[in-house]
């Protein structure tokens, strides 16, 4: 389940002196310099403003403190303790200086975007601890601050599940407070068209609306949505004010399915009119290069540039596969008439039209990566997601580029292995993106020319949202991850100190839950770790706990007698020891006794050390357990989830316990088949059915290890997509790996392991 319920994160923390800690201040500012001497803000506070960019900044700042805080400041009053000011000195349109005294706070900034960064600055000065309601005593101080990197931004993705607007505020709003300063929006994919264009109203009336895929059986009703023109430019003149700029990206040419759905004629490559996708990963499915699809791309690009004044527009490029244009003889006629060998310079020469298309106007083209490929458009910017080499050689070629390495800059991977994180990837481990990796990553890469450096704009990090289908999901990944990838762009280079972000991101923990924002607690919570087997565990009494946190911040606090940890609770020192049947419930507290997460547990009874979840059950050998998927595509709870393999449905219960186990029970999900694997199709692994729909194989000893059990799996078109099989093990010696194998056809929904529990001799 999504943990942190921000009401009551709020009211468990506790008060904290502001003047003895100093500021904890997300991101870091350029410099901090203390001076002598306190003022206390307290409820009524006045602003004073002068020009109408000074007055949007105090409106601002009295709403976030309001929401911080809980005190109401006079955002438009004559006199009071804080001012906003012009000052033509303080170089840079981001930039501010930050002074308080006793007599009060002045925030100065030569550009609007600097009046609200020292408005935000402000907003967590004023808001230290959880005494909302209460006066804040402010440390005399000058903060001169300016940002790193000009592109610090968040991808939001509505293509794939539809984001609902007031998320879309909500987002806003942090990155407002954070010094963020660009929401980019995935509005076009395989899997829907998101954004009205009144020229070609079937975008919306066919691509914006997709069938989910089928476990069997009937398929669910239409899903999904898509924002007006006017709803758009509200969320664009909202984010200005708070000195974001809003980036559209309409994927092209692959990743068209929507709008080849909406529009077969005016933009397909061979005539037909396939349905909008349901399947997540690559789809064959292009815009063709062709005038007439070239002439609808730059219709839809007006409107584009109508909707939204950013100087950047995001045209995709990545991931698509050219086979629709290898066996069309138009698409091949016209790459000889332009002189053009590959398909990729096909590509090429489709992004270069557009980018010139959009000079022309006065605006920038950006893509992913796959857009080097084939020769880089000079008016291309590059946002570089496979790894960083696209970066390097872009930059070093003179062209401006984004870092967006995936996994550690893509929200879907999960923070933890824990069972209790919502569906994403998993990549076997490699695609886990805790809080510390994101804080380690270095948005400046190595190779990159010295002289060509002024070319890194920044970073972004991405919510791909195949596996985020409610606002609570999307919140849960973006937060507080959001907040390492703030500081590390804004902050100075030198800045790198993750034990003292974490210390200062306990009070931006309560800002978020003040906010309403889910935010996960995942670097915080109590993992448990058992050296061991379990089956040495059941022979010998004993059962070897480790406790620890992702960040190691804070006291972990145990109990084993089922009550929930307290700040009196016994602190852990060293692993413990415990007798099977024992239940341990820990949390980490701070020094003020408030616990930095919802408490966890670890049961070790019997049964619970031989049962093992989907998040328990390991890839079967020359596997690779990738993804943590739900029941169906369009599940809005997190459990069930189940970590599949999607090229072999094969797991194995590790180290299973053949000589205290003599029976097994084994729960199964018929889930969908809806993956897009394109060229990667000749990786999967085929098993041999002997039945009509396939069987559930259970070997013991391995993969090729005796046969306990063959289970025939039901027609899926009549059957519940929730089963239970039941069945005997041989007496064995000591411990050894059950091999769990379906063998359903590769064309039918596949099925997964939700759990597998071992059974005891009566």
């Amino acid at each position: 389940m999504i943990r942190l319920r921000p009401l009551v994160f709020a009211l468990l923390m506790t008060s904290t002196a502001a003047v003895a800690e100093g500021p904890k201040l997300i991101p870091m500012p350029a410099s901090i310099e203390a001076k002598a001497g306190t003022l206390t803000i307290g409820e009524g506070a006045g602003i004073v403003t002068g020009d109408a960019g000074a007055k949007i900044a105090a409106k601002l700042l009295a709403q976030q403190v309001k929401i911080v805080r809980g005190l109401s400041l006079t955002s438009d009053a004559g006199t009071g303790p804080i001012r906003f000011v012009r000052d033509a000195s303080v170089a840079g349109d981001e930039a501010y200086v930050l002074s308080v005294d006793a007599k009060g706070v002045t925030i100065a900034a030569s550009g609007d975007a600097g009046l609200v960064h020292g408005a935000m600055t402000l907003a967590q000065l004023l808001s230290p601890d959880a005494a909302v309601g209460k006066p804040v005593v402010l440390a005399a101080m000058t903060i001169r601050d300016a940002p790193r990197f000009t592109w610090r931004g968040l991808m939001i993705d509505p293509a794939r599940h539809f984001v609902p607007m007031p998320t879309l505020y909500a987002m806003v709003d942090q990155l407002a407070a954070q010094k963020m300063n660009v929401l980019h929006l995935h509005l076009t994919d395989d899997q829907g068209w998101r954004v009205e264009i009144k020229r070609y109203p079937d975008l919306t009336r066919i691509g914006a609306w997709r069938t989910p895929p089928s476990a069997g059986g009937a398929p669910g009703e239409k899903v999904g949505g898509f924002y007006t023109q006017a709803e758009l430019k509200a969320l664009v003149a909202y984010a200005h004010e708070r000195a974001i700029t809003v980036v559209p990206e309409i994927d092209l040419p692959g990743h068209a399915q929507a709008a080849v759905a909406s529009y077969p004629a005016e933009v397909g490559v061979l005539g037909d009119r396939p349905a909008v996708g349901h399947d997540w990963g690559v789809n064959p499915w292009l815009f063709s290069p062709e005038d007439r699809s070239m002439t609808f791309i730059k219709h839809v690009l007006d409107e584009l540039m109508e909707v939204f004044p950013s100087q950047f527009i995001h045209l995709g490029g990545d991931e698509a596969v050219k086979d629709q244009w290898q066996r069309s003889p138009a698409v091949q006629a016209k790459m000889k008439t332009l002189g053009l060998k590959t398909e990729m310079q096909m590509q090429s020469w489709m992004i270069d039209q557009l980018g010139e298309y959009l000079a022309k106007h006065g605006r920038r083209l950006i893509g992913w990566d796959e857009i080097l490929e084939g020769g880089l458009p000079p008016s291309a910017s590059v946002m570089s997601w496979r790894g960083e080499k696209g970066a390097v050689e872009a930059a070093n070629q003179g062209h401006d580029v984004v870092l967006s390495p995936a996994p550690i800059m893509y929200l879907d991977s999960l923070q933890s292995n824990r069972s209790d994180e919502p569906p994403g990837r998993i990549s076997n481990g490699d695609a886990i993106v805790p809080l510390a990796r994101v804080y380690a990553y270095e948005p400046e890469p190595a190779g990159v020319a010295p002289d060509k450096a002024k070319h890194v704009l920044g970073a972004q990090i991405n919510a791909w949202s195949e596996y985020l289908v409610t606002p609570q999901q999307v919140e849960h990944a973006v937060f507080p991850r959001l907040s390492a990838l703030a500081e590390r762009t804004w902050s100075p280079k030198s800045v790198r100190d993750f034990d003292g972000f974490v210390s200062r991101l306990e009070p931006q923990m309560g800002r978020y839950a003040r906010a309403g924002i889910a935010a996960a607690d995942s670097a915080f919570a109590v993992d448990f770790t058992m050296a061991g087997t379990r089956g040495d565990a059941l022979r010998r009494g004993k059962v070897p706990v480790t406790l620890a946190t992702q960040t190691g911040y804070g006291t972990i606090r145990y109990t084993l007698d089922g009550k929930v940890p307290t700040a009196r609770s016994k602190a852990y020192a060293a692993p413990l020891s415990l007798k099977p049947g024992t239940t341990v419930r820990a949390a980490a507290f701070t020094t003020d006794g408030h616990p930095t997460a919802e408490p966890r547990l670890f049961e070790t009874s019997r049964a619970a050390l031989l049962r093992r979840s989907s998040s328990d059950l390991v890839a079967c050998p020359d596997g690779a357990i990738g993804l943590r998927v739900p029941l169906t595509s369009e599940a809005t709870a997190n459990t069930p989830v189940f970590n599949v393999n999607i090229f072999d449905t094969c797991t194995m219960y590790p180290a299973a316990p053949l000589d205290i186990a003599r029976s097994f029970t084994v729960d199964v999900a018929r889930l969908p088949r809806h993956y897009g694997l394109a060229h990667d199709e000749k990786a999967l692994r085929r098993h041999y059915a002997v039945t009509t729909y396939g069987e559930l194989v259970v070997h013991t000893g391995g993969c090729d290890g005796a046969i306990a059990g063959t289970f025939p799996l039901p027609n899926p078109a009549t059957s519940p997509n929730r089963m239970t099989f039941r069945g005997t093990l041989p007496q064995g010696k000591g411990d050894a790996d059950i091999c769990l194998t379906f063998t359903a056809s590769m064309e039918s929904p596949f099925y997964a392991v939700e759990s597998m529990q071992l059974l005891e001799k009566k």
